[in-house]
């Protein structure tokens, strides 16, 4: 029987694989325009969906696939992916990370991590000020709901 984990994992190097195949003018047909989301005073980060499909076998959930590019310095606002499973692999640059009350974690090309349904994603930024970040960024979560909620407190 094959887990929830090991489909999102096996999704996931599926997706990395089309993701890497394909440049910015070169989208699948199934991706949307690039969507670029306020992140923080000093810049904005894009979120560029790749592939977003309903779950055969598990009713109600969709998976959903995206590159999050962050600018040189650029940090997004502190947010969460609702009930959403998350699955983030660093595509390039290094990207700190920190999740609840857990220390930041810094996170270089080729690393990634976990976001538990319901998780604060307190903070996510470009550690470096002069080269850009990639993330591939996957989603498990309820067909429909909103996948960032950001939180807007000072």
């Amino acid at each position: 029987m094959i887990t929830l984990r090991t489909t999102v994992g096996l999704l996931a190097a599926a997706t990395l694989t089309g993701a890497t195949a394909c440049s910015a003018s070169d989208q699948p047909a199934h991706a949307s325009a690039p969507e670029t989301v306020a992140a923080s005073r000093r810049s904005v980060e894009t979120f560029t969906p790749l592939l977003q499909e309903a779950l055969v076998k598990v009713k109600g959930k969709t998976f959903t696939s995206a590159i999050v590019t962050l600018p040189p310095g650029a940090s997004a606002l502190p947010h969460r992916h609702g009930q959403a499973f998350v699955y983030a692999y660093v595509l390039g640059g290094t990207v700190r990370s920190k999740l609840d009350d857990k220390p930041v974690t810094t996170y270089h090309e080729g690393e990634n991590w976990v976001e538990q349904p319901g998780a604060h994603h307190v903070l996510t930024e470009n550690a470096s000020q002069t080269k850009p970040a990639k993330i591939l960024a996957v989603f498990i979560s309820d067909t429909g709901a909103k996948l960032k909620i950001e939180d807007l407190k000072p």
